[in-house]
């Protein structure tokens, strides 16, 4: 009989519907873009933007791990921009994929993550695939 080996792939962390309040910074002119998160992952956030930003921008993310007293400070990117244009966006948003956060601070994120519920995703009507 032969042995299959199996082939171990890593599972991308999830996400969790968490709204809490942050600041996320555009380094370049030090406005500030964002004041509040939609949900949060150990590799990006979803927030809220108060300005007008460009995919791919770099920013710099501030916020309190959820249910701790716990700073995270992140640099990150702009990876996507959400209009609100299509059915079930529910508001404009921007995904933030962190490119460095400190392993301690990730750390305490990862473990006050556990638990929360995953965010909500809009239910499409039953004419769209």
């Amino acid at each position: 009989m032969r042995s299959r080996s199996v082939r171990y792939i890593p599972r991308r962390p999830s996400r969790h519907a968490v709204r809490i309040p942050c600041q996320v910074i555009r380094p370049r002119d030090f406005k500030l873009i964002a004041e509040s998160t939609l949900d949060i992952s150990e590799l990006g956030m979803l927030v809220v933007p108060n300005r007008v930003v460009l995919t791919g921008e770099e920013v710099i993310v501030s916020f309190m791990a959820p249910y701790s007293r716990t700073w995270i400070d992140a640099e990150g990117t702009v990876a996507r921009v959400i209009h609100a244009r299509r059915e079930g966006d529910v508001s404009r948003a921007l995904g933030i994929s962190f490119d460095y956060v400190d392993e301690v601070a990730r750390a305490v994120l990862r473990q006050n993550l556990q638990g929360l519920p995953p965010p909500v995703m809009p239910r499409r009507s039953a004419g769209h695939c």
